[in-house]
């Protein structure tokens, strides 16, 4: 995003800076941006469509606080599964309504063999645990091991940020 940082022009960055934070919590989130940037509610929502078609913008996403929730308990799932076979487990894997998000990540052998992951989010460990096994249950033999990391602490959650300076 730092490249696209310099295509964007004077109304796109004011963009960005209103919404970086996060979308005003309002029945009408775009109608209080454009208010505080003195354009129609339409241009933001074009702008901020543009973006996100060319690439600037990756996504215009909610960023739950899963503990405020209640999901206190949240594992990351690991998994060993062979290379050939990771992408389409993915797609079948990101689609259980449980799993908050999955990726591939490279193995370290022979300390780290897991080149799959997937977020579970629960009220409690046996929840994500079960939970998992449902993971483990649609993987059958393509799962080669897998273990589950519970957090222990928040970290802040938050992508990129332009200072108005830049």
């Amino acid at each position: 995003m730092c490249e696209a940082s310099e295509t964007l022009d004077g109304l796109d960055r004011r963009i960005i800076l209103a919404t970086q934070e996060g979308l005003p919590l309002d029945p009408q989130p775009y109608q209080r941006i454009a208010d505080k940037l003195g354009v129609p509610t339409g241009l933001i929502q074009a702008r901020l469509g543009q973006m996100l078609a060319d690439g600037r913008l990756r996504r215009i996403a909610a960023v739950p606080n899963h503990y405020r929730l209640g999901y206190t308990a949240n594992g990351m799932s690991v998994w060993d599964i062979p290379d050939e076979v990771v992408d389409s487990i993915g797609e079948q894997v990101g689609g259980l309504d449980f799993v908050s998000h999955c990726y591939r990540r490279p193995r370290y052998l022979p300390e780290w063999p897991y080149n799959f992951f997937a977020m579970v989010h629960g009220r409690s460990r046996e929840e994500v645990e079960a939970l998992v096994a449902q993971i483990a249950a649609l993987l059958g033999d393509a799962s080669r091991g897998h273990e589950v990391l519970f957090s222990t602490r928040i970290l802040k959650k938050t992508g990129m940020r332009f200072s108005p300076k830049e």
